[in-house]
């Protein structure tokens, strides 16, 4: 463990023991606003804090998830700001330079409309993604009320993995960064292969466009 992590673990500790349900809250807050700072950290040392009965589980995990939300409403807020026009406009100056089109970010936000429940969802499971997702969700114009709920489904399903596992662990609570690593893992081979396939049929409807053009 690096000297910095060690000093946010520490901090972590100390904020959670000293303010209890309300530190982890302000934890779970900054941890959305600043992904550096990992929930893997923090719910299950709230799970571990549960065990020695100085916290209830449940109220750990719903301290957690109230604190989730609200950062998750910093990123929305941001997206509503970050409208289609001035992003669109920022593009066409400068996508090409990032490989980005405007019409990407028209695709992008109409999948989005149709998918963004799903998205926030699963969003909510992956690191930094899970604080990143809410910036589409504002930028689509995704109904607050829509929004908060999967928000709160998919943190808080996540909350309860998190912290029942540092409850059961007890003193062994950090084991679950190890298994949270191979999760990482597996993560990141399914999007890779996400990607590869849709690469793949992006490359197939091209050439049937190219044979049987219009």
């Amino acid at each position: 463990m690096t000297e910095w992590i060690a000093a946010l673990v520490e901090w972590i500790e100390a904020t959670i023991v000293g303010l209890g349900y309300p530190g982890i809250a302000l934890v779970m807050f900054l941890e959305t606003v600043f992904p550096p700072i990992p929930s893997e950290l923090v719910m299950p040392f709230a799970g571990f804090v549960a065990a020695t009965g100085q916290l209830s589980l449940a109220g750990v995990i719903i301290a957690g998830t109230l604190g989730a939300l609200a950062g998750a409403l910093v990123f929305y807020a941001l997206g509503s700001r970050l409208t289609p026009e001035r992003i669109g406009g920022f593009l066409r100056r400068f996508g090409v330079y990032l490989g980005v089109s405007e019409e990407d970010l028209i695709k992008t936000l109409t999948y989005f409309r149709s998918h963004g429940p799903a998205a926030v969802f699963f969003g909510r499971l992956v690191s930094l993604v899970r604080s990143l997702i809410s910036i589409p969700a504002g930028m689509s114009n995704m109904p607050m009320q829509r929004f908060l709920f999967f928000s709160a489904l998919g943190t808080g399903l996540w909350n309860l993995l998190l912290a029942t596992a540092g409850y059961l662990l007890g003193d062994n609570w950090e084991r679950v960064l190890e298994w949270l690593a191979v999760w990482e893992d597996v993560v990141l081979a399914v999007v890779v292969l996400a990607g590869v396939i849709v690469v793949v049929r992006f490359v197939r409807n091209k050439r049937r466009a190219t044979k049987n053009p219009s």
